[in-house]
C-alpha cells in the first residue's frame, strides 16, 4: 500500500516526516465552504474539531466517534446579553472559516457571520454579523493572546475590514481598514504584530494593536490566502495564488529567505508544528507538503491523496498531522503519525 510517502535524500539517509496510520471516519463537507477557507483543527493528538455540513464535530480518536458541538442549521441564539452588546440571532449560516484555542471556538460565515463558543458551556455566547457589504465573507478568524496576555479575536473579512474583539465580552474594540479585501490575518506569537494578507500581491506586518503597517512584503505574483509565523517569531510563512508559499525573516522584510513550490494549485493553508521543526501547506486539493525547517526547508514530503482539502492540523505535541478531504464518495479525515528514527541503529545495516 502506497501510505502518501514522497521520500527526498538527503545525505545517505531517506526523510518521511509523517505516514499516514488510521482513517478516521467519513465525512461529507458542503464543497463550497472550503474554496479558501479552514475548516479543520486539532486541539490534541485525541481531540479534533471539523465541519461536516451545517454541523460542527469533535471527532475523538480514543472513543472513535464524533459528537456534534454546534449545528448552525438552526436558529443559533446568543446567550450573552448586556447593555451595548452587538450580539443577535443567526440562522442557517453557511461556515466559511473556524478557529479553535483555549476552550474557545471561533467560526465565521459567508455572510458577514461571527461566531463565539464555549466548549465547556452550552449554547453560544455570541454571535452577529459584524458587516452587511454585499459579497462580506468571513475569510479567516484568529484567536490570540495580546502582550498583556488577554484573549482576542481577530476576524478578517472581504469588506476590507479586520477586526478585533474582546474574548471577554465580544466586544469589539478594534478595526482596520486596508485597500483591498483581506483573506488572511494571523497574529505573531507575542501578540505584538500581524500578518494581513489579500486581493494584493503584497503582504503586510502590521502593529497588531494599532493597524499600523510596519513592513510590505514583495515577492509573491498573486492574491494571497494563508500564512503561519514559526512560533520563535522571527519567521513569517504566506501562502499564494502563484502556487509558492514564502518564508520572511521579519528582521530583514525586503526579499523572502526561501521560496517552496506547491505542484499544482494555490497554497491555502500553512502550519507550523509547535516546536517550529515542521512545515506543512495544502494546495485546494490533492496535495500537501511538509518541509522539514531543520533542512532549511529543502527536505520535504509530497503527500498525495483525492478529493479538495478542508483543512490540515498538527496536533500541539507535534506528533500527528490531520487532513480533512471534501469528496462525496471519498470524504473523510486522514492522520498522519510523525516517524520518528533510531539513528544508532542505521550503523548496524
Amino acid at each position: 500500500m502506497n501510505y502518501y510517502l514522497a521520500r527526498s535524500v538527503f545525505g545517505r539517509y531517506k526523510v518521511q516526516c509523517f505516514r499516514p496510520s488510521k482513517l478516521l471516519g467519513c465525512l461529507e463537507y458542503d464543497n463550497e465552504s472550503v474554496v479558501l477557507r479552514n475548516l479543520l483543527w486539532a486541539t490534541s493528538k485525541h481531540d479534533v474539531y471539523l465541519m461536516q455540513n451545517y454541523s460542527v464535530m469533535h471527532w475523538s480518536s480514543l472513543l472513535r466517534r464524533g459528537k456534534e458541538v454546534l449545528n448552525v442549521a438552526k436558529p443559533i441564539i446568543p446567550t450573552l446579553k448586556y447593555p451595548g452588546c452587538s450580539a443577535e440571532p443567526l440562522s442557517r449560516v453557511q461556515i466559511s472559516t473556524m478557529s479553535v484555542k483555549d476552550n474557545l471556538m471561533v467560526a465565521g460565515g459567508f455572510q458577514g457571520e461571527l461566531i463565539c463558543k464555549s466548549l465547556n458551556q452550552t449554547g453560544v455566547a455570541f454571535c452577529t454579523k459584524v458587516t452587511t457589504d454585499e459579497n462580506a465573507i468571513t475569510n479567516a478568524v484568529d484567536i490570540y493572546r495580546n502582550p498583556s496576555g488577554a484573549t482576542r479575536v481577530m476576524a478578517a473579512n472581504n469588506d476590507a475590514q479586520v477586526r478585533v474583539l474582546d474574548a471577554a465580552n465580544f466586544a469589539c474594540i478594534n478595526r482596520f481598514t486596508f485597500p483591498w479585501s483581506v483573506n488572511n490575518t494571523s497574529v505573531s506569537p507575542d501578540g505584538k504584530m500581524v500578518a494581513i494578507l489579500g486581493d494584493s500581491a503584497e503582504c503586510l506586518i502590521a502593529d497588531a494593536q494599532s493597524g499600523k503597517v510596519m513592513s510590505n512584503l514583495k515577492g509573491h505574483l498573486d492574491y494571497s490566502f494563508a500564512s503561519a509565523w514559526h512560533p520563535d517569531g522571527r519567521i513569517l510563512a504566506t501562502g499564494n495564488q502563484d502556487t509558492t508559499c514564502r518564508l520572511w525573516d521579519i528582521r530583514k522584510p525586503s526579499e523572502s529567505i526561501a521560496v517552496l513550490k506547491g505542484r499544482m494549485g494555490a497554497i491555502r493553508t500553512i502550519r507550523f508544528t509547535s516546536d517550529g521543526r515542521f512545515l506543512a501547506m495544502a494546495e485546494p486539493a490533492d496535495f500537501v507538503h511538509v518541509f522539514d525547517a531543520k533542512s532549511d526547508y529543502a527536505v520535504g514530503q509530497e503527500i498525495d491523496l483525492f478529493g479538495e482539502i478542508a483543512g490540515i492540523s498538527f496536533s500541539p505535541d507535534t506528533e500527528a498531522l490531520f487532513v480533512g478531504v471534501s469528496d462525496r464518495t471519498y470524504g473523510s479525515l486522514l492522520e498522519f503519525n510523525r516517524r520518528r528514527y533510531d539513528h544508532y541503529l542505521e550503523c548496524l545495516f
